[in-house]
């Protein structure tokens, strides 16, 4: 793309035929255009002058003017581009700083060099737009289906030819053992789109749940017209997955609307995952109903839920287990992903087994503790009382409704469990003496001496050492690795500290060592519930 001075209206011709060509704006490629010449004209007038190219979008007349600009005397210090207000003075009327003095120098012929030098630039321009419309087309794509043609296959990754660009599905999502030839179809998810310093970089995916979901969306009106949603999606790519479904009219039924009519819907989707089973289920709110759905075909018999650590107990009959785990554990591994808990499955018999074993535990509990003859702690665990802390500040009534049980009997139980207490509590916080815990964390309010004891044990032994505790580590949670929720054992976990008191306890413990202002928390409390009240007027 040689350019020439002499024949300016070829420009003009040139950034049309790029910008069709690149399917560019034709003023970002008069622009490069503009900046090309710019160079050519300082590396003949000098790198040091401030150069500057306009050209005409009607004739393609192209005008090099030189700019100076007016600055302070102390910041002058290229004398080509700048001046001060004095020496302006010869230029402009009344200069002040800031202002700029243009004059016309003649155009530049360009030589072999600066124009091989003028076409890198405006290549390197149309690149960089190419780049920046591909990457604007796709932002707003990421996560729907589009179709592609197989290019090639590299180490796994299938490059795929989207249109205005290559996007990349790497192995790791591909359904099973896919394979592809060049020129085949293929349609698949755009899970994510980034713009990189080599261009933009579309990332697509045939494992996703996304692509499931969008796949029923083009398959089922009654979904892209929001009559029914799709509330959780969960996969084993190419072998089995569950789809949960609520449907907004009570006319129709979610389920029957996904699968259609002799199953044509869902077959279509099937066929589209390489024959991937589906099980499409019910959404309900009520957690435990909603996991008894979704552990279809397997029949539940009861199902306890543990809220605050985000895990469920499930009791099958004895001939329903193997199908309620299904095979390699993956019917209650999808369960699992698409309630969002963790589910611990046990036969009737098992449940019964443990029921008992808890029975006896806190039996010899309250046997061993309060002096009590075997049948009058076995009456206490049957009216619900767990621990020695319920039995010495219950409320006097609880005790008395038991069979038996007088003013004086309730009295001397709950004196004899305080007095338990008040030496478990002393021993405990020996112990924790012992091992170096500072009079800082056993002052500190909200933590039992054997809290504090199980904290020295965790080299948690002042209240600085406490404070920088995060609050998971104290509570425990869950993390996900690799699709697996895995359990982090917390300090306090023993003592049913929430996650929420322990953050309490932390921040409380912040405050107290002047590290955190209760000002700032206010005000940050504050503004997260204006931000709460807009985003709800907005989706209003």
């Amino acid at each position: 793309m040689a350019i020439t001075s002499a024949n300016q209206l070829e420009l003009l011709q040139t950034a049309e035929a790029v910008a069709r060509e690149k399917m560019i704006d034709p003023g970002l490629v008069v622009e490069a255009m503009e900046e090309s010449l710019a160079r050519a004209a300082k590396s003949r007038y000098g790198a040091e002058m401030d150069i500057r190219v306009s050209i005409d979008r009607k004739t393609g007349k192209a005008t090099f003017t030189r700019v100076r600009t007016v600055v302070e005397d102390e910041e002058l210090e290229n004398y080509q581009a700048e001046f001060t207000v004095e020496q302006a003075k010869q230029y402009l009327d009344n200069p002040a700083v800031g202002d700029t003095f243009v004059e016309e120098v003649p155009p530049v012929e360009m030589g072999r060099i600066a124009a091989q030098s003028a076409k890198q630039v405006i290549l390197q321009k149309v690149r960089e737009a190419e780049r920046d419309r591909q990457y604007e087309e796709f932002k707003d794509r990421a996560g729907t289906i589009i179709n592609g043609l197989v290019k090639r296959e590299e180490y796994g990754n299938v490059i795929v030819d989207v249109g205005a660009g290559e996007a990349i599905l790497r192995r790791n999502e591909k359904i099973g053992r896919e394979s592809y030839r060049p020129n085949d179809r293929i349609r698949v998810y755009i899970k994510d789109v980034r713009r990189e310093q080599r261009g933009p970089q579309i990332f697509l995916s045939r494992t996703a749940p996304e692509f499931m979901a969008e796949l029923f969306k083009m398959e089922v009106p009654e979904i892209y017209d929001g009559i029914i949603e799709i509330k959780a999606v969960a996969r084993d790519p190419g072998s089995r997955a569950k789809i949960a479904v609520i449907s907004y009219d009570g006319s129709i039924d979610p389920v029957g609307a996904c699968v259609g009519m002799r199953g044509s819907r869902v077959q279509a989707v099937v066929n589209e995952l390489q024959g991937e089973k589906i099980d499409i289920i019910p959404w309900n709110e009520d957690q435990p109903t909603f996991l008894v759905n979704a552990l279809q075909p397997a029949e539940v018999s009861k199902v306890v839920l543990d809220e605050e650590a985000g895990k469920i107990e499930v009791v099958v009959p004895e001939e329903q287990l193997s199908l309620a785990i299904g095979r390699r554990g993956q019917n209650v591994r999808l369960a699992s992903q698409l309630t969002a808990l963790d589910i611990d499955i046990m036969t009737e018999e098992q449940e019964s087994a443990r029921r008992q074993a808890e029975f006896e535990l806190r039996t010899k509990l309250f046997v061993d503790n309060l002096d009590l003859d075997e049948f009058f702690a076995q009456l206490l665990v049957s009216e619900g009382f767990t621990n020695l802390e319920e039995v010495a500040y219950v409320e006097l009534d609880e005790l008395l409704v038991i069979d038996g049980v007088d003013e004086d009997t309730a009295n001397e139980l709950q004196a004899r469990a305080r007095d338990v207490l008040e030496a478990q509590n002393k021993a405990a916080l020996e112990s924790a003496r012992a091992l170096g815990v500072e009079d800082s964390l056993v002052e500190f309010e909200g933590l039992t001496p054997q809290m504090i004891e199980a904290l020295a044990k965790d080299d948690v032994k002042t209240l600085e050492d406490f404070a920088t505790c995060a609050d998971w580590e104290l509570a425990g949670g869950w993390t996900t690795v690799d699709g697996e929720r895995v359990k982090d054992d917390g300090v306090l976990e023993p003592f049913d500290v929430s996650l929420e008191e322990a953050q309490d306890l932390i921040m409380t413990a912040r405050i107290m060592l002047g590290w955190v202002d209760p000002a700032e928390l206010e005000a940050e409390a504050e503004a997260e519930l204006e931000d709460d009240a807009e985003t709800e007027e907005s989706e209003a």
